[in-house]
């Protein structure tokens, strides 16, 4: 007596445990309503953000993006915007805002996935649930991949700083101003403006 096919079975959730999760594998994940960065590998979810980390990162988010626009320099990214920066094992982050400049782009002929490189530019806005080490190891990720520039917000004490290289160049507070003229043409901004 034969026996009845048996139906493929599809997995669309992560991978075992013994495997890396790949950037695509990410990419499939179906929409549960959290957002994850992969670490070398390993799925990482990043918990929600509370209103002040939202509202910091939109206004740092919008602070860029008018300039980048009124200077038609490329496109700014937004927190769900991911950046595959290494492979075997994949690494994808997502900042909370970022800047790639317009020659970058022109050559990509699929948009559609994560960009297959670091943004000039990433912020990161500190949220109480980090811890100021990981967000300075994500800093440190951003520039080993290419980042020229990583801002790190934290919006408790109202200050900004700056990574450039190998590590943190600046410490700016309220009374300071920005500048980022030599990553972002033009962009220059008090560092009070980016917490009203």
């Amino acid at each position: 007596m034969a026996s009845e096919p048996q139906a493929a079975t599809v997995k669309t959730g992560p991978p075992e445990p013994s495997r890396p999760m790949t950037a695509e594998e990410l990419l499939r994940l179906p929409d549960d309503g959290h957002r994850y960065e992969l670490i070398k590998g390993e799925l990482r979810m990043m918990s929600p953000a509370g209103f002040e980390h939202g509202r910091v990162a939109i206004r740092v988010g919008a602070l860029l993006d008018e300039d980048v626009r009124k200077n038609d320099l490329g496109s700014t990214c937004g927190a769900e915007t991911g950046f595959l920066l290494c492979r075997d094992p994949d690494t994808v982050l997502a900042p909370d805002a970022a800047f790639v400049k317009k020659e970058r782009l022109e050559g990509l002929e699929d948009t559609r996935g994560y960009l297959p490189f670091a943004p000039e530019l990433a912020v990161e806005v500190i949220s109480p649930s980090d811890s100021f080490t990981e967000v300075e190891e994500k800093a440190r990720t951003w520039l080993q991949a290419g980042t020229r520039m990583v801002l790190v917000v934290d919006p408790t004490p109202r200050v900004v700083y700056i990574y450039r290289g190998a590590g943190r160049t600046a410490t700016l507070t309220e009374q300071d101003t920005l500048e980022a003229d030599d990553v972002v043409p033009g962009w220059r901004v008090p560092v009070r403006e980016l917490f009203v």
